[in-house]
């Protein structure tokens, strides 16, 4: 067996034998286009396929990269029109792998991640995706908090308060150099909350590329849960929509530039098709917009600080660190553009 960082591949396939029919040995693979987490194909001596997912290398920040909370989340789905991958198990012994880490079943589908991969689509299913994307959120948004075992996952309220405590710590204790505007981004935030909605469960990073897809244009299933928590429907959808392609305001890169092709709808377009099936006023979108802008910064600064400190693993692609750093300034100078602040602090 050959070693892999991150697997101790020995132990990793042990703990699998008990709980799948597997046949060894086994190979592990770094997935590319990860940020966050790492995730593994591991691919048996029969061909047969699974996941693994497990935190970063290194010395981790408080409460990020909770694999039990992933896995449960997509446990508790299993039955309802949220499509997610089958579990297999959760491993939490750190004499397996040093850390948890859990396994589901390989989903076959596509990831559209990039635009070489969107302009391998045709018009017709671009647009499909679209409708299949709000439709699978909405499904998420229905789902009965309590009948899925999920009531005691988080508090209900306060979702916007937290999640601005739990980024601003995460950015102070991450950032790598100052940036003011993100102090006044998130004191505007604060300051400007909007009543609240009814609690659902909030996927947290909810977009294009976190969704593995069918040929034809369908939702096989809704991937990277760490984020996840109960909590502000609206949230979700300015998540989605800060990937979004925007007319009036384009983004450089990622899934901005790739849901800019045609067959694609406008990121208003995706709002206006969220407030008719859940029949919601669209008034405070920009707010949740600016909101998800702002989160994308701080998340961003923690990838690009653990780049710096190796902690990614191998990737097939390298990371542009110097694009991927400037990325993190111009999230919130679109934040501030949405509340209306000035971005030359």
């Amino acid at each position: 067996m050959t070693a892999t960082a991150g697997i101790d591949v020995e132990r990793v396939t042990a703990w699998l034998a008990q709980h799948a029919s597997i046949t060894a040995p086994l190979q592990f693979q770094l997935i590319a286009g990860g940020r966050s987490n790492m995730t593994f194909t591991v691919i048996d001596a029969a061909g047969q396929r699974f996941v693994l997912r497990r935190p970063p290398l290194g010395k981790l920040l408080p409460s990020a990269h909770d694999m039990a909370r992933e896995h449960r989340l997509m446990a508790a789905l299993a039955d309802t029109a949220v499509p997610v991958p089958e579990m297999v198990g959760l491993c939490q012994d750190p004499a397996v792998n040093g850390c948890d880490f859990y396994v589901m079943r390989f989903l076959d589908g596509l990831v559209v991640r990039d635009v070489a991969i969107g302009r391998s689509l045709s018009e017709t299913v671009r647009t499909r995706m679209c409708h299949a994307l709000i439709d699978t959120l909405c499904a998420l948004h229905r789902v009965d908090i309590d009948a899925v075992g999920l009531g005691n996952l988080a508090k209900r309220e306060g979702y916007i308060e937290r999640q601005l405590k739990r980024w601003s710590g995460q950015w102070e204790q991450s950032k790598t150099r100052a940036l003011p505007l993100m102090d006044a981004v998130r004191e505007a935030l604060l300051s400007r909350l909007p009543p609240p909605s009814a609690a659902t469960i909030a996927h947290g990073d909810y977009r294009l590329s976190n969704c593995m897809m069918t040929p034809d244009g369908a939702v096989a299933g809704v991937l990277d849960w760490e984020l996840c928590t109960l909590g502000e429907p609206m949230a979700d959808l300015g998540g989605l929509l800060g990937y979004w392609h925007d007319p009036q305001a384009p983004q450089e890169g990622g899934d901005p530039l790739t849901t800019g092709l045609p067959g694609f709808l406008s990121a208003q377009e995706m709002a206006g098709l969220y407030a008719q099936a859940m029949g919601v006023s669209l008034h405070t979108v920009d707010y949740y917009r600016a909101f998800a802008q702002w989160r994308l910064a701080c998340i961003g600064e923690g990838v690009y600080a653990r780049y710096l400190a190796g902690q990614q693993g191998a990737q097939d692609e390298a990371l542009d660190l110097e694009a991927y750093k400037a990325s993190i300034p111009r999230r919130a100078e679109a934040a501030a553009r949405l509340l209306g602040l000035r971005t030359g602090i």
